[in-house]
């Protein structure tokens, strides 16, 4: 038995997280990234397709990566068709996902506020409501002071650097415990018989006559009918070992955790006019965060000056917190595309997929995408919700550009 890497800064977790199969020399399919997606793909291939032939493959331990490093806001009001089609069938499965797994994942609705501190802000946040409620999303216009009846910490004031004009609202969007999410559906992928392989690294993946034959590991090779990567701010490294290219730029993200406190902020609070989020944790800690470091980078770290200002932004939005201690801050590596939006299907090579390109959404997405996802993998032909986020829009234009209108980054 392997246990879990030592420092991860998870909790206790289930005993079954401590074992790490030696991986068979062939699987119907094998997923590559054992974080939220690799595992939600692998729970959904079991439970809906009867596919349990299958090994997630991670290179360190369970949910270690990007799904340990996250900030766990859930939310559906994006403003294309395309990309609130997707979050929203997420959010719908996020509401039933406890009962579904068995398991306490304590999925929060304490509803999502997106700050608007100019006039500009005020007629995208308008726009997006507008069109959230055409899409079937619920979506509300809130001017500053029933901002405040949601959130009172929040400074409301007219005379500061970035004055409160309004904000749209999702009640139904909120929180959920990252690595309760993680190991409900590793637990139920191992009871369905899927092997759950840590500490094994993909270092090849072997092609012949334009399809997928298996994978090279540390632990030696590994024949798979379908390959399916799901490895955060690595996918373009994966593509290549494939011999394609993928249109993506590896980021390094930043967020902090301050030390417990009482109940004091009773919702999600979002502002992309200074890059930052808020919410507060099950346990008391205040979650902040930032945007993307600009620069590319694969470390699990970013620049001190882009958090430091960040945090500067959200301490004259919460003037309250000026008092509290930082308890531990840290990074992860996302990956970007041109547009902003995912990248969800077929590949040039057959029988590989792909699942890459989140950016900053990637764990709200996490049970919509894994569902469609696993439904792509068994039927070989994207799912209906995937189609717009397919390889070739980016020699067909047909592009789902969210960078350029979405009110915020994550």
């Amino acid at each position: 038995m392997t246990p879990r890497t030592p420092g991860a800064g998870l909790p206790e977790h289930p005993d079954f997280l401590w074992r790490t199969p030696e991986p068979k020399r062939s699987y119907e399919v094998v997923v590559v990234g054992g974080g939220g997606h690799g595992l939600a793909t692998a729970h959904y291939l079991a439970r809906e397709h009867g596919i349990t032939d299958v090994a997630v493959l991670e290179k360190g331990w369970l949910a270690g990566g990007n799904m340990a490093r996250n900030t766990t806001i859930i939310r559906s009001n994006y403003l294309w068709d395309e990309s609130a089609g997707i979050y929203e069938h997420a959010l719908k499965l996020w509401e039933g996902l406890e009962e579904e797994l068995d398991y306490p994942i304590l999925f929060s609705q304490r509803g999502v506020l997106n700050l608007a501190h100019s006039l500009q802000d005020v007629r995208e946040g308008v726009r997006r409501v507008e069109a959230n409620r055409l899409s079937g999303v619920d979506a509300q216009w809130l001017d500053p002071g029933q901002v405040k009846e949601v959130c009172p910490i929040v400074n409301t004031s007219p005379d500061v650097r970035y004055p409160v004009l309004g904000a749209t609202y999702q009640p139904r969007a909120g929180i959920a415990k990252h690595d309760h999410v993680a190991w409900g559906l590793a637990r139920s992928a191992d009871a369905a018989g899927i092997d759950l392989v840590q500490n094994c690294e993909v270092t090849g993946i072997d092609v012949s006559d334009g399809r997928v034959t298996g994978v090279r590991t540390n632990l030696g090779p590994i024949a798979a009918g379908k390959v399916a990567l799901c490895a955060a701010g690595h996918s373009s490294v994966l593509a290549r070992m494939a011999g394609f290219d993928l249109p993506l730029q590896s980021h390094p993200l930043q967020a902090l955790v301050s030390e417990l406190l009482e109940p004091v902020h009773p919702t999600v609070v979002m502002s992309n006019a200074v890059h930052v989020y808020v919410s507060q944790a099950h346990k008391g800690e205040l979650v902040m965060g930032a945007g993307i470091d600009a620069h590319n980078s694969y470390t699990q770290r970013g620049a001190f000056h882009v958090i430091e200002r960040q945090m500067a932004a959200a301490l004259e939005l919460f003037p309250v917190f000026a008092r509290a201690h930082l308890l531990r801050t840290w990074g992860g590596i996302v990956d970007v595309s041109p547009d902003a939006s995912p990248i969800v299907g077929l590949t040039p090579v057959g029988g590989l997929y792909l699942n890459c390109g989140w950016g900053t959404g990637g764990f709200k997405a996490t049970p919509g995408v894994g569902q469609v996802y696993a439904h792509t993998i068994a039927h070989d032909t994207p799912h209906a919700l995937a189609v717009p986020f397919s390889l070739e829009r980016f020699t067909t234009g047909a592009l789902v550009d969210e960078h350029g209108a979405a009110a915020v980054a994550h």
